[in-house]
């Protein structure tokens, strides 16, 4: 699971790269437009671009795997989260009232008269 985890920032971190390296294709605020295809720049274009779309591949693919492989395993070895943990462990009062065994941990009731 840290492998994943680990692997999708790496992926991220490569990806934002490979962004930010590439050229701008449209107008917008670029000045110059045909001097980015001379002397070959149009190939690396190509790669980075085609490396963009893989690298968005494997983002998604890494994402999904993270989420099955979180949804099938628990992660810690039990089914239940601390607070669920947490609330088995405290005794509800008993709807009748009088008996009830106060949960560990709890500060009594100040006495009534």
């Amino acid at each position: 699971m840290i492998l994943l985890y680990t692997l999708l920032i790496i992926v991220c971190l490569v990806l934002g790269l490979f962004v930010l390296i590439q050229n701008p294709k449209g107008g917008g605020l670029a000045t110059g437009g045909s001097g980015s295809n001379m002397f070959g720049v149009q190939r690396t274009s190509d790669v980075l671009e085609k490396g963009t779309w893989v690298l968005i591949a494997s983002v998604v693919v890494i994402s999904l795997a993270i989420t099955v492989i979180s949804k099938t395993s628990t992660g810690l070895g039990s089914g239940d989260s601390k607070i669920q943990e947490q609330l088995d462990k405290t005794v509800a009062p008993s709807p009748v009232g009088g008996n009830a065994t106060p949960a560990p941990g709890a500060v009594p009731a100040p006495a009534t008269k």
